[in-house]
């Protein structure tokens, strides 16, 4: 019987959905997501904010990478299958590391350069494999090689960086995501590709709720600490109301037109629009998501007290910012404000200081009331246009 011949690679094309093996590595990489939370948890101060804000950008870097890979090809047939499975195990490491990346833990190895070598070599493999994509496409060519450039500098300030302590090292790992923000923006985005619209907005969609997942997992963790009790279980249902305030925020409409948008868009401006709507202005809402499971970890450790003004600003600081990263997308789609969104993520800034005074339930509940107000305005206010949207009725935008 004669054999068929294949080819290494085979391209993705438009209708394309997002593979197991994507799905399988995004577990992965959430799970650092858990990590970073943690790791704020444990360092309860400015300085551990910053170090799991840095370390989440870096993190989301790594996995950009490979939401674009797999918009080019089949991750999911032959050795490309095999390398994800590498790629999964090396930043499984970069997740086991991450509690000990900025305080190394004497009697192993040195977790800030491990952190540091593992993050290369996952950038090493995806330069390699974009480069084997992109064989017969120029553009992804010369772009790709591009970021060999922020990759080995980025790697020499990790080094350096695990020599070094407190702010100093903070601002190096803050150096490096500098580097690589400023590559790709710098970087023609017109050189890159964007196969399947459908499969790039599903991919950032299922980012999401796994986040949102996580975050619960995050949170229950702590509270299977605890006795079972009556503001237990009024948290838990407070605390599952908000995240599903975000849950539907992004998946009820706003899912929907941004995919909409970005098939619509011609095919020499949809790979800026991609880069600017998802690659960017999604990093944010990841942020405001793992911000918020903070804050409620804090509101489980503490219900019957008041928590420090530090505490409620990262709980209501994470879901402003949530909501501030949505006004953004929605200006960058459709080049219009969410005047709701906007006002609500302002007034979360605004009552920081005042839910410090009361107790961490009801600052809880405030929140909670607030974010539900907000969902069903909009879905009072957009009924007709949400419907006709969600039922494929008109490509209007709300």
């Amino acid at each position: 019987m004669a054999i068929r011949n294949r080819t290494p690679v085979t391209t993705l094309g438009e209708g394309a959905r997002v593979s197991s093996i994507e799905l399988f590595l995004d577990l992965v990489f959430v799970y650092g997501f858990t990590q970073v939370t943690e790791l704020m948890a444990g360092e309860a101060s400015l300085l551990g904010l910053v170090h799991g804000m840095v370390t989440l950008a870096l993190l989301w870097w790594l996995w950009v990478g490979f939401s674009w890979l797999g918009n080019i090809i089949q991750v999911d047939e032959g050795f490309i299958r095999g390398a994800l499975f590498l790629v999964m195990a090396l930043v499984f490491i970069i997740d086991t590391t991450i509690p000990e990346a900025f305080h190394d833990k004497p009697g192993g190895l040195y977790a800030p350069w491990v952190f540091a070598i593992t993050f290369l070599l996952v950038q090493v493999i995806h330069v390699s494999l974009m480069l084997l994509a992109g064989r017969e496409i120029p553009g992804i060519r010369r772009n790709t090689l591009l970021l060999l450039v922020p990759a080995t500098l980025c790697f020499g300030l990790l080094m350096v960086a695990g020599t070094t302590s407190g702010w100093v090292q903070a601002g190096l790992w803050a150096g490096t995501l500098v580097i690589q923000v400023g590559a790709v923006f710098v970087i023609n985005p017109e050189g890159w590709q964007l196969s399947a619209a459908s499969h790039f907005a599903e991919r950032h969609g299922l980012i999401i709720i796994i986040a949102l997942g996580e975050s619960i997992v995050a949170i229950g963790v702590g509270v299977s600490q605890l006795p079972v009790s009556w503001p237990i279980i009024v948290a838990s249902v407070l605390g599952i109301a908000v995240c599903a305030t975000l849950w539907w925020a992004y998946f009820d409409v706003v899912a929907i037109v941004a995919e909409d948008v970005l098939h619509r868009a011609p095919d020499n401006v949809k790979p800026r629009l991609a880069r600017d709507s998802y690659t960017f202005l999604h990093l944010p809402m990841i942020a405001g998501i793992i911000l918020m499971a903070l804050g409620q970890k804090k509101v489980f450790a503490h219900l019957g007290e008041h928590l420090p003004v530090e505490a409620i600003a990262v709980l209501y600081g994470g879901v402003s910012l949530y909501l501030w990263a949505h006004v953004a997308f929605r200006l960058r789609n459709i080049r219009t404000v969410n005047v709701q969104r906007t006002v609500v993520a302002t007034l979360l800034l605004v009552l920081i200081p005042v839910c410090a005074k009361i107790s961490a339930l009801s600052a809880l509940a405030v929140l909670t009331v607030i974010m539900v107000g907000l969902i069903a305005y909009e879905a009072r206010h957009f009924a007709e246009l949400r419907y006709r949207i969600r039922h494929g009725e008109t490509s209007a935008r709300p």
